[in-house]
């Protein structure tokens, strides 16, 4: 346990406290990291009511993936003096399935995950992905505060 854990950062004050707390169990433990950001991009079924043209949705999708980026490199200057590897994966898609994919694809053996992320008002309705990746997890899952 604790070979290869996976830290999925959304740019969230408790998605850096996860990596903090990732970083601490790597350096005991001798751990890979495998960093996450995962966008959710815009599409036809969450804009129904909204009558957006294919550019704006593109260009949305594209500043998307901008931040993820931008979120990764800040991850990247957290982590510079981290001695085992890491591994930074930007993936687009719904956050919790996507970790979960990430996680069995990767090999990781935990994850350190952030209790809460920047999902706002859709958290309420939708449930927490932290919720849903520690309820369908097969591995060992530390949600941090």
């Amino acid at each position: 346990m604790f070979k290869k854990i996976l830290v999925p950062i959304d740019g969230s004050e408790t998605a850096w406290h996860a990596l903090n707390q990732a970083i601490v169990l790597g350096e005991k433990f001798n751990s890979e990291l495998v960093v996450v950001n995962v966008i959710q991009p815009y599409n036809n079924a969450a804009l129904l009511a909204v009558p957006f043209d294919y550019a704006t949705i593109n260009q949305g999708n594209s500043e998307l993936e901008k931040i993820g980026d931008q979120v990764l490199s800040m991850a990247k200057e957290k982590l510079a003096g981290y001695k085992k590897g890491v591994e930074y994966i930007l993936e687009v898609g719904h956050p919790s399935e996507r970790v979960l994919s990430v996680a069995k694809k990767h090999g990781c053996d935990s994850i350190v995950i952030g209790s809460r992320g920047l999902s706002g008002i859709a958290e309420f309705l939708l449930g927490s992905v932290s919720s849903k990746v520690s309820q369908y997890s097969t591995i060992p899952v530390l949600i941090v505060k």
